[in-house]
């Protein structure tokens, strides 16, 4: 284009060239002008810190009594000293220069837990329990209600009432709920968050003895432990369940009623609306197959009624507690 130009305003001049070819006049003088290879810096300002006067203050920041500090308090304290080297901004400036702006204070290192995960494909195998406050007669007057829970069967194993937390109750109803249930050596683990209770001498050296296997929520992770929480909120979500409890006695009497109505009459959503019960003693698969002959009897007379033909249903082969790399999966669902 630039040729182009040249050679026409010979003749017409370099207005009438460029306009003629729809070329800014402009930028063909640009083109002409050679380009320079020179890049110009700008002149540092008159108030700039020196180099010396840089290391100096990187130096004054990786000391060690400033080492931990933040610029704004070091800049404070060497004013209070009669000391001024440079603004906090500069200091900030410096340090990300060299990329150290982040927290210079000591931190403190929080130990990572490993998430707990633990199947059960039977009953028997994987035991949840924890203890719940119940409220009293007076304000800040609770009682301890100790429940433990099997998570395939949702079945209540143990349980009882006291007035205070006490490792030494929660050994004895651990120690009788294993008795009861037969527990063979290596056969069970218990799972509980870090109460004062799960995590005492007096409970680890029963474990121990019994060889039963133990784990522990992670800190401040109230769903590792979901299916005592799960039966702790139907047992306050009850219509029946009072505000407060006037004795001991009182709220042992309630658990009684409470426990054998949930074991042998709840109808669980997460075991095909079976009793805790049924499934915890083995009866849970001739009643499952009486129900789909019922149903297959009644879709046999009125087919019109049914969108699809009936399905046997079947228990969760598997039940965890923090199933390892899974999206979502019903049976993992501790719901009440």
């Amino acid at each position: 284009m630039r040729a182009a130009v040249a050679e026409l305003a010979a003749t017409t001049g370099t207005q009438g060239a460029c306009a003629a070819l729809g070329v800014s006049r402009a930028g063909y003088y640009r083109q002409l002008r050679p380009r320079s290879r020179t890049v110009r810096r700008a002149a540092s300002p008159v108030w700039a810190l020196s180099a010396e006067e840089v290391a100096y203050v990187l130096e004054l920041l990786h000391s060690e009594r400033f080492v931990d500090m933040a610029p704004a308090e070091i800049v404070a304290m060497l004013l209070d000293e009669g000391v001024y080297l440079c603004s906090e901004r500069t200091m900030y400036r410096l340090l990300a220069e060299h990329g150290e702006v982040q927290e210079r204070r000591a931190q403190a290192r929080h130990m990572v837990y490993a998430a707990p995960e633990l199947l059960a494909t039977g009953p028997n195998q994987v035991w949840s329990w924890d203890i719940t406050k119940i409220k009293g007669p007076g304000k800040w007057n609770y009682f301890c209600l100790y429940v433990i829970l099997d998570i395939y069967s949702r079945y209540v194993t143990g349980w009882c009432v006291s007035g205070r937390e006490s490792a030494d109750l929660a050994a004895d109803l651990i120690a009788q709920a294993c008795a009861q249930q037969g527990i063979s050596p290596g056969q069970l683990t218990l799972h509980a968050d870090r109460g004062s209770s799960m995590t005492s001498k007096t409970v680890s050296q029963l474990l121990l003895d019994l060889d039963v296997g133990r784990t522990h929520n992670r800190p401040h992770v109230s769903n590792d432990n979901p299916y005592s929480e799960a039966q702790f909120k139907t047992l306050k979500y009850r219509p029946d369940f009072p505000e407060r409890f006037g004795s001991e006695e009182d709220v042992r009497e309630h658990s009684r009623d409470f426990f054998h109505w949930y074991n042998t009459e709840h109808r669980h959503s997460g075991i095909c609306m079976l009793t805790p019960a049924s499934v915890h003693y083995g009866h849970a698969e001739a009643i499952l197959e009486q129900r789909y002959q019922v149903m297959m009897r009644a879709y046999e007379e009125h087919p019109d009624r049914f969108t699809r033909r009936p399905m046997r249903q079947s228990l969760p082969a598997k039940v965890w507690i923090n199933q390892p790399n899974v999206r979502s999966t019903s049976e993992l669902v501790p719901a009440d």
